[in-house]
């Protein structure tokens, strides 16, 4: 049995390394698909801490296990993203990003420290706990198809299978110090709605020869938003969104095509077939009646995140004994979404946040924005706590 006070002093002793990393890791972002170096650098450091591990698993994705006595007692694993977003980042600081246009702004970089951290004790302490790690650093999250789905399909949740899976993910909205948990659905799926508008373009002043292509898009949009805001059910929010209308005419052409791009967010898998049908079906129904056709793709993006309620229950409860319950808090739903949905459709998942602001220092900017940072002392936090909830799954923490 391990005592929170152990492992506070040991993460106590190693903030200076986690900051380091950190900062290494933020200077050098890398994005979607593309994070070969970070991957280089995270398996120099476990091979550094004598932590075996496998790389290249569903791209630069990185895998391995910690085996404590009696491995196959209980299986659990942890997991972090690797990438980087398409930001220039703004921040004034030490360890700005050295890589133009790509930045660390949802803190993926804090997270891989984390679970590096985590990593190092729990090898350091592998003979005073039974059962198994299994640890993930997950690339891609930002981008579909997503690195999940290639790492699940690489076997990453088989040989051996986990019981269950743990990540946490940094959260602006809430204090250094503070976690936040929320049983159940917790995060929307997502789909990118591409549509394409055609007819025949002409000169404005000749309407009898061209279709109102741009007409027959905006109807589209509206009639989209009216039905799905009249059908949606009460019980869960829905997001139907458009950014991007291009039609590039002029002031007298009619362009003969015209590309709708949006998203569509919502908490319910059954809604969420029921408005991909809804979405063909007016489109079609719109453009025909302005004599044009709508070609519809609906990419699926990542599906709802929900927590396994026996999961995040244990999880909590270990977090209240290790931070104190005044430093738990429940979150709410949340419209954005999370590649890690993908492993918690295949086995009980506990997805969690992590406090990362200072309003006294300053350090308040949203996740993916070009100021985001995080008040460092919450690397502390983050390992701490997570040491603490593997060991409490393991059975293996005492106060």
């Amino acid at each position: 049995m391990i005592k929170s006070t152990i492992i506070k002093s040991a993460v106590g002793e190693m903030a200076g390394e986690l900051i380091q990393i950190r900062d290494h890791l933020h200077a050098h972002p890398e994005l979607s698909f593309r994070e070969r170096e970070t991957a280089i650098y995270i398996s120099n450091i476990l091979s550094t801490w004598g932590i075996s591990h496998e790389t290249n698993i569903g791209g630069y994705g990185i895998t391995g296990l910690i085996e404590g006595k009696n491995p196959r007692n209980k299986i659990i694993a942890i997991r972090a993203d690797m990438d980087a977003l398409p930001i220039k980042e703004e921040n004034s600081v030490a360890y700005k990003s050295l890589n133009e246009g790509i930045m660390h702004a949802c803190g993926h970089d804090a997270h891989i420290t984390m679970l590096l951290g985590t990593l190092k004790f729990l090898n350091e302490h592998k003979s005073e706990f039974e059962g198994t790690v299994k640890f993930i650093f997950q690339p891609a999250e930002e981008m579909l198809p997503g690195g999940a789905i290639k790492m699940i399909g690489a076997g990453v949740l088989e040989n051996p299978k986990p019981e269950l899976i743990i990540a946490q993910h940094v959260l602006p909205d809430l204090e250094a110090g503070k976690v936040g948990f929320k049983s159940g659905v917790y995060m929307a799926s997502s789909d990118e709605v591409n549509l394409i508008v055609k007819g025949s373009g002409g000169h404005a002043a000749i309407p009898e020869r061209y279709d109102y292509t741009v007409m027959a898009a905006s109807n589209i949009m509206v009639d989209l938003f009216n039905a799905i805001e009249n059908e949606k059910p009460k019980d869960f929010p829905s997001v139907l969104a458009f950014g991007e209308f291009r039609a590039d005419g002029a002031y007298n052409i009619i362009p003969s095509e015209v590309k709708i791009n949006g998203t569509f967010r919502t908490f319910n898998e059954d809604w969420r077939k029921r408005v991909h049908q809804l979405i063909n079906d007016i489109s079609s129904k719109v453009a025909n009646k302005y004599n044009c056709t709508c070609h519809v793709n609906i990419k699926n993006g990542y599906p709802v995140l929900v927590n396994n309620e026996d999961v995040t229950s244990s999880t909590r409860k270990a977090a209240e004994e290790f931070l104190g319950k005044g430093n738990v808090e429940e979150v709410k739903t949340r419209t954005t979404v999370e590649d890690f949905a993908r492993f918690a459709q295949k086995i009980p998942a506990c997805f969690y946040r992590l406090g990362i602001a200072n309003r006294e220092k300053g350090i308040t900017s949203n996740l993916h924005t070009s100021t985001f940072d995080i008040d460092e002392s919450s690397l502390e936090t983050g390992v701490g706590l997570m040491i603490w909830i593997v060991l409490s799954h393991l059975g293996a923490a005492t106060k």
